[in-house]
């Protein structure tokens, strides 16, 4: 986005500025789309000089507080861009207080996660909420904050210190779509106050609310239907898309987007090397769309991140849209060098189908929705997982279902079904977010209660046990090798079972998603000690997948990775290959999603049809039959050949 006299213009801005060279560079590479952005958002409303001097001031600001290692640190991945696509990078999300119950108590614990393989901690929302309207975290009402009870900000600066000691990343949420309705800002526009009262989307009556409801839809339908909330301090009706107590921000005002930029650069400082901004759909609204994806919301996605460039190159933004398959790409932009936006953002697709694989025990909506899915642009990245503290969406196309054979509708009542135990029995989930009207919902639970763990249990079927643990491995073992950073969801890995405590507290009672939001007992996790438990064979099986990841350069997402199709149905099957610049190595990825042995037939690989096949993911040859390889009920392989002739490519 040129801006021909933008140079002039930025003279002008920073003129009497005591600037520190390397930010005045990093400036004026950066202001041509900071000031193209500003013009596109804001261009139509007074002022534009004005305000491009005070996001200028809080850039500068926040860059002269950078503590000096972190200005080191932005220096060594200017140099190496492409740092996070590495495979040596594995992650693990978790709620503070129920992991380990403060700041302190998780420094702790660092050591249990060095076990496991874990380098990339994302530590669920910590900033202050009111008590009784937390939504899990995400209602804040005070954004520079650290919950007391958690220890506050400077055991936070302890906790990044520990992990910068060890080489890891600390990933943190910042909730950029709304505040709290304690919030001072909302506090502040109670009483009347300017600028507060421009701060949210507020009405004196249902004519525009109504309008934007008729095409926006109901975020929770069951708990907070509607996106408006009455407010009898103002008499206005004010935008509450997710909870009543969730005041929407209103980015049409230049000063929100100036304040949310400042709150994301102090958390930068703070030591984050990643920051998730939470709900970036949802940060424009406009009369006749459905309020989500718009343009203008990929616009301030792209604004904070050439302002970040700015101040904290090393810092990656990860953007948290749970959205349709062919939207989510979107979210990265066009590339580092034409649109840039955030560098990271959720695989919710692939993890999406790996569920509705695990149910219907074949991999066919799997391979029509993978082959589908543009690659994404150079030096950006998935976050991979199975399982996150939100609900499942069943997230994929109609297209695909049918392509792949089934009513999308019946197969979509299939799914809620088979994970709350209608089906079979076997999982053992509950609805969340039903819409009465449609009967739409999604789905909660753990990951090992929606696998089977919990009735295989509960059965004492040992069987049953073994498949569970299968399964739970072999959606670590396309995660892993997919491509992108993978994260593990707290619990998991030692196979942690829905956590009924929740019903008995009122705020949390109302919502089945914190059945999967553990408080983990740690004397349970003392049992991946002992052989046989399953707490031992699903830790310990993780743990060696992690190690496997980390030694495989076919895993860098800088690599090249494509989905074969194969004329088996139960079986989903892509190729990796290493970066040009890094080691020579080629990997294919099979996974079988039935109960029973599956032939893959090794015509559909040219170059494994040849020579000894080894498995990465647990070392050792394997055995052909004939033309033929039989994958293991619930297993899969990371395939290699010992050799690649020369020239021989992963593609080939």
């Amino acid at each position: 986005m040129y801006e021909p006299h933008a140079h002039t213009l930025l003279i002008k801005l920073i003129e009497g500025l005591d600037l520190d060279r390397p930010f005045l560079a990093r400036l004026a590479a950066h202001f041509h789309r900071v000031y193209g952005l500003m013009r596109q958002l804001y261009g139509r409303r007074p002022g534009l000089e004005g305000h491009l001097r005070a996001l200028i001031a809080v850039m500068h600001a926040r860059y002269q507080a950078r503590p000096a290692h972190l200005r080191a640190l932005d220096a060594a991945r200017e140099a190496d861009p492409a740092w996070l696509l590495s495979p040596q990078w594995v992650g693990m999300s978790l709620y503070v207080d129920r992991f380990a119950g403060d700041l302190d108590g998780l420094i702790s614990k660092l050591p249990y996660l060095d076990e496991l393989g874990v380098n990339l901690v994302h530590l669920m929302p910590l900033q202050v909420c009111p008590e009784g309207a937390r939504d899990g975290g995400y209602a804040v009402s005070d954004f520079k904050s650290v919950e007391p009870r958690l220890g506050g900000l400077d055991a936070l600066r302890r906790v990044a210190a520990a992990l910068r000691k060890r080489g890891s990343l600390l990933m943190l949420d910042v909730v950029i779509n709304h505040t709290s309705d304690e919030h001072a800002w909302a506090q502040a526009a109670r009483a009347g106050e300017a600028p507060y009262t421009g701060y949210y989307y507020t009405y004196p009556d249902r004519d525009v609310p109504d309008q934007l409801e008729a095409t926006m839809p109901e975020v929770f339908p069951e708990t907070a239907p509607g996106s408006f909330t009455w407010d009898e301090a103002m008499s206005r009706w004010v935008m509450t898309v997710f909870h009543r107590y969730q005041w929407d921000l209103n980015y049409t005002q230049p000063r929100v987007l100036i304040e949310m930029l400042d709150v994301l650069l102090f958390w930068a400082n703070e030591g984050a090397d990643v920051l998730r901004l939470d709900a970036v759909a949802f940060l424009w609204k406009r009369l006749g769309t459905s309020g989500q994806s718009l343009p203008e919301a990929h616009d301030i996605l792209r604004l904070l991140r050439a302002c970040s460039q700015v101040v904290a190159p090393g810092v990656q933004l990860l953007a948290e849209a749970i959205v349709a398959p062919e939207d989510i790409v979107r979210y990265f932009g066009g590339g580092p060098e034409i649109d840039p936006e955030c560098e990271i953002a959720y695989h919710a697709t692939l993890m999406a189908l790996l569920w509705d694989g695990i149910a219907t025990r074949n991999a066919k909506v799997l391979n029509q929705a993978l082959a589908r899915l543009p690659q994404t642009p150079s030096g950006t990245t998935w976050v991979t997982y199975a399982r996150c503290h939100d609900d499942i969406g069943l997230g994929f196309s109609d297209e695909d279902i049918a392509r792949a054979g089934y009513d999308p509708a019946a197969h979509r009542r299939f799914l809620l079904d088979y994970y709350t135990g209608v089906y079979d029995g076997v999982a053992r989930g509950a609805l969340f977010g039903l819409n009465p009207r449609t009967g739409d919902a999604r789905i909660s639970g753990t990951l090992a209660s929606l696998v089977g763990l919990g009735a295989a249990i509960a059965r004492g079927d040992e069987a049953a046990i073994t498949q569970a643990i299968d399964r739970v491995l072999l959606l670590h073992g396309v995660i892993f090798a997919f491509g992108g950073v993978p994260m593990l969801f707290y619990g998991d890995e030692i196979g942690a079972l829905n956590d009924l405590g929740f019903q008995a507290d009122p705020n949390e009672a109302h919502d089945s998603r914190w059945m999967h939001r553990p408080r983990i007992n740690w004397s349970r996790v003392e049992w991946r000690a002992l052989p046989g438990t399953v707490e031992r064979r699903i830790f310990s099986g993780l743990r060696r997948l992690i190690q496997a990841r980390k030694a495989t350069p076919a895993f860098d997402d800088g690599g090249a990775r494509r989905i074969i199709a194969v004329d088996n149905p139960h079986l989903l099957v892509f190729a990796r290959s290493a970066p040009a610049t890094g080691p020579q190595q080629a990997a294919w990825v099979v996974a079988n999603f039935d109960t029973e042995p599956q032939l893959l037939d090794l015509t559909a690989i040219p170059a494994l049809r040849g020579g000894p096949l080894v498995d990465l993911a647990r070392g050792g040859a394997l055995s052909r039959m004939g033309g033929r390889l039989l994958i293991p009920a619930l297993g899969f392989y990371w395939l290699t050949r010992t050799t690649l002739s020369a020239g021989q490519h992963a593609f080939d």
